[in-house]
């Protein structure tokens, strides 16, 4: 964001540079923009206020398909069945996996709304089938996973568990986690959390990558008993959605002490 740029200014902006961009390349040449409801190897980037619904009014001016990428956010993750959900976005097509068979076995699937399936029923028509099958496509044993797994889901009531974890791993990482010296922000939604690293808290300058301050964290993490995922200087975490609320002490407990032991090397 610009110095002095609201978030909502921000999403703004970057909803007007998307349509110029699409008028400068010519909105027939467009087919889609895809995107994570909640950026995920990315560094864990909340989508600023705004940003989905003023996106979602450029794509539909120029008659661009909009793709959500629910592999990561999808079943659960943020809180909501689809990150799509808890942002407000409504794609014409969705991708998901990983947590369709909770990663048992490798399945994944394209879900597409009428508008879609029209275009793509009518042009079978014109020009020929589809061809969209492959030789493991729903491969029955994959999809019995799959079946099972959202069969559980359902019975353990996963959603509303996640909603409650998550409340309490965010509260704890606002509370305890963001004060810290070296931590410039925490962010996510749900059972997904980004833990960002500062040099200085107040301007919020950036390490040297030199330093590989995000992969010290992550050491001092692992030897507490937790693992986190360093993207940079920003660390992700992205638990079991069974976790207890025992473990959410644990986590914020033994991120809490990696902090202060990466502080400690640099000022030793």
């Amino acid at each position: 964001a610009h110095e002095g740029e609201s978030e909502e200014s921000f999403g703004a902006r970057l909803a007007s540079e998307l349509d110029a961009l699409i008028m400068e390349e010519g909105p027939e040449t467009v087919a889609a923009f895809f995107a994570e409801p909640i950026m995920g190897v990315g560094g864990v980037i909340v989508p600023p206020k705004g940003y989905i619904k003023a996106i979602q009014h450029v794509l539909k001016k120029h008659d661009v398909l909009l793709v959500a990428d629910e592999v990561i956010c999808g079943f659960g993750r943020t809180g909501n069945m689809w990150g799509s959900q808890t942002v407000g976005m409504e794609p014409d097509i969705l991708v998901t996996a990983k947590a369709l068979s909770a990663s048992y076995l490798p399945i994944s699937a394209v879900m597409v709304n009428q508008r879609v399936y029209d275009a793509l029923e009518s042009g079978s028509d014109k020009v020929g089938v589809f061809a969209h099958g492959m030789t493991y496509t729903g491969h029955p044993v994959s999809a019995a996973v799959a079946l099972e797994c959202l069969k559980i889901y359902e019975e353990r009531n996963i959603l509303e568990h996640v909603r409650t974890v998550g409340a309490q791993l965010h509260e704890g990482l606002r509370d305890r986690v963001a004060p810290h010296p070296l931590v410039g922000e925490v962010r996510g939604r749900g059972l997904v959390a980004g833990v960002e690293l500062v040099a200085d808290k107040r301007t919020r300058e950036q390490f040297p990558s030199s330093l590989g301050m995000g992969t010290k964290l992550r050491a001092e993490a692992i030897n507490r008993g937790l693992i986190l995922r360093a993207m940079g200087d920003t660390l992700g975490i992205s638990p079991p959605l069974i976790l207890t609320e025992d473990e959410v002490e644990f986590l914020l407990t033994a991120l809490c002490e990696a902090l202060d032991a990466t502080q400690a090397q640099m000022l030793a």
